[in-house]
């Protein structure tokens, strides 16, 4: 049976609704990262980047939620767009653009404006502005179409779910304003039994919730340790 190695994290659930939507069997096993999990040699033997999600198929392991949903699409089939260079180019590119773009941007404006022991306005405008940009050019795209690849729902539009469903985290609680079609898709989405599913495969295991110095440790190692 696959294994699903995950949290509640917006990369994670990613993942999670895939394995919903498809019905695959999986076994969920928790890393719980604001324990330090990740850190741990028999997780960095699955995942060297210490970073959730991971999945361990048979004999291949594959890290990465957007490379774990490109794999499992073309291993099913499912949620992949139609045959041809056109199809494939699209979701190869869009499918980068979120994982370069979308949510390294969203993560870091989330960590400066809600964490980062300093507020630097620099740091934070930064990579609010830089996030804004990219949900920017989503919505122009899906102001002209229902799905990021037009009439169909595809492992990319999962892909944008995990983040774009908590825009407000990242950008503030007035943000939905600007991005109406994006959030139409982010609902829909959200609706579906399968993301309620996904959602819920957290309280099948206890996560620490404290968000003290040993989870701060654990998660943001570079408050604690310098670059040489």
């Amino acid at each position: 049976m696959l294994k699903f190695y995950y949290s509640g994290a917006p990369n994670p659930m990613k993942v999670a609704l895939f394995l919903e939507e498809a019905g695959l069997e999986y076994e969920p096993i928790p890393v719980d990262t604001r324990k330090g999990d990740q850190h741990k040699p028999e997780y960095l033997a699955i995942n060297p980047n210490a970073k959730v999600p991971a999945i361990v198929d048979g004999d291949v392991t594959v890290f990465d939620s957007n490379a774990i949903l490109l794999y499992l699409g073309e291993k099913t089939g499912k949620f992949m767009p139609g045959k041809g260079d056109k199809a494939r180019g699209e979701l190869l590119s869009w499918l980068m653009f979120i994982a370069s773009g979308v949510g390294p941007y969203s993560g870091q404006a989330v960590h400066f404006r809600n964490y980062a022991p300093e507020k630097i306005e620099y740091a934070t405008n930064r990579y609010m502005y830089e996030a804004q940009r990219h949900y920017g050019i989503l919505e122009a795209r899906l102001s002209k179409q229902k799905y990021m690849l037009g009439d169909t729902y595809t492992i990319l539009d999962m892909a944008l779910w995990g983040w774009a469903r908590l825009i407000p985290v990242a950008l503030g609680d007035t943000a939905w304003a600007k991005f109406p079609h994006l959030k139409k898709l982010m609902d829909e989405i959200s609706a579906r039994p399968a993301a309620a599913r996904a959602l819920a495969i957290k309280d099948k295991h206890t996560f620490k919730a404290e968000f003290d110095e040993e989870a701060k440790k654990a998660m943001f190692r570079h408050m604690h340790e310098k670059v040489a």
